[in-house]
């Protein structure tokens, strides 16, 4: 079983309590939109980090972080790319990869809205973790963390903080 961490869109910032709301995952993965150096820099000081970029995402962080990231994990086949759309409207390129790849799991970050989404079309779930950064039109920071128990997402848990409290 393995302990999740899963944010999106920090924008170049990370709140001070995802330290302790990743303490006791076993890896951070970031959906895009890191923002800076920086940020992935203090992600991977806290756990080894899986990223890909963003569409706000400069030259440096689209060298160290791929477009999408297509791995397993357990026995759970994850496909995680930033702008991806969620079940009933998917992204063309995203379309494109659940259907050559079929993956349990697919993560989409982008909307800054958090979404927990069973596909029975595609027989994945889907999650998107919102926004974890000080950028954007959202009033609610939000990540998630989980485990991967073979085949199966258990214990999804939400962290959301009020915005104009973290700044």
């Amino acid at each position: 079983m393995k302990k999740i961490g899963l944010l999106s869109d920090t924008h170049g910032s990370i709140p001070e309590r995802a330290k302790t709301f990743f303490a006791d995952c076993d890896e951070i993965w970031h959906a895009g939109d890191i923002g800076t150096d920086e940020v992935a820099d203090k992600l991977e000081a806290m756990k080894p980090l899986r990223a890909v970029y963003g569409n706000i995402d400069g030259q440096p962080l689209r060298k160290d972080f791929p477009e999408y990231a297509l791995f397993k994990t357990e026995d759970t086949l994850v496909l995680m790319m930033h702008i991806g759309g969620y079940p009933g409207r998917y992204s063309p390129k995203a379309r494109v990869l659940i259907q050559q790849f079929q993956p349990g799991l697919f993560i989409s970050g982008h909307s800054h809205i958090l979404k927990v989404i069973y596909d029975k079309k595609n027989k994945l779930l889907h999650l998107n973790p919102g926004a974890a950064g000080n950028s954007g039109f959202h009033t609610k920071i939000t990540m998630m963390r989980f485990n991967i128990n073979k085949d199966r997402i258990e214990d999804l848990e939400i962290l959301e903080i009020d915005r104009k409290r973290e700044l």
